[in-house]
């Protein structure tokens, strides 16, 4: 089992930056692919980004190509994802999971409890 724990959330205006943190623990047997998705009240979970075992392949949504940036640190069992250029569309919470190199939610097996971006003026 893995316990996955976010932090780094917030509240910024528009234009903002923010970075996430996601750190595992538990029985690491292995590297997992992982990935960052949000959710709005009354929404389905959205894919944000995905990062692969060694941290070599990358995949974002097209909502946040070119603003966010996932990265991690095998050493420390950390995950991140950098927010840029934010915009109030962006407020959501915010899940880490891991499992699989993976747009789709239900291919994940491992989920955080979550962390809320606000954006607004």
């Amino acid at each position: 089992q893995l316990q996955l724990i976010e932090s780094g959330g917030g509240l910024v205006q528009p234009g903002g930056s923010l970075k996430l943190s996601c750190v595992v623990s538990g029985h690491i047997d292995r590297n997992y692919g992982m990935g960052w998705f949000r959710q709005v009240p009354g929404a389905e979970r959205e894919f944000v980004a995905t990062i692969n075992q060694s941290g070599g392949s990358t995949f974002y949504a097209d909502s946040v190509k070119g603003r966010f940036t996932i990265s991690r640190d095998i050493a420390k069992n950390t995950m991140y994802l950098q927010l840029n250029a934010l915009k109030p569309e962006d407020t959501a919470v915010y899940y880490c999971a891991a499992g699989t190199y993976s747009s789709i939610a239900r291919n994940y097996e491992y989920w955080g409890q979550g962390t809320q971006v606000s954006v607004s003026s």
